[in-house]
């Protein structure tokens, strides 16, 4: 079965920086889109970034803050956030996606897998 295994979630005040992790098991992720939504309260969920193939793809509001890397095996994908504003707080969750392919990245409902979830919450 398909896991994903998030991390690095916690409490920073505004300007600090966080890097979640997720770790994907249960086959060779090299091929899928692989990246992170999150979801503020009473909010939809929001497109962050992801990653294919070497590419990065980030939204507007996160872009130039927030980097997303892949390991080299490809199952691991990292958020690396900086520069933190009180405005990121919610539970982000890495997905993935085995289709591949970079249209509509920022479609919640193309990625058929999803983390549990971790809490970032910015203090002002």
């Amino acid at each position: 079965q398909v896991q994903l295994v998030e991390s690095g979630g916690g409490l920073v005040q505004a300007g600090g920086s966080l890097r979640l992790s997720c770790a994907a098991s249960g086959r060779s992720f090299s091929n899928y889109v692989m990246g992170w939504f999150r979801q503020a309260p009473g909010k939809e969920r929001e497109f962050v970034a992801a990653s294919w193939r070497g590419g990065r793809y980030y939204s507007d509001s996160v872009k130039g803050r927030f980097t997303i890397s892949r390991d080299n095996t490809q199952n691991t994908v990292y958020l690396q956030m900086n520069s933190l504003k009180p405005e990121d707080t919610a539970v982000y969750y890495c997905i993935a996606d085995p289709k591949g392919g970079t249209m509509g990245l920022d479609v919640a409902t193309r990625y058929d897998y999803w983390g549990q979830g971790t809490q970032v919450t910015v203090s002002s």
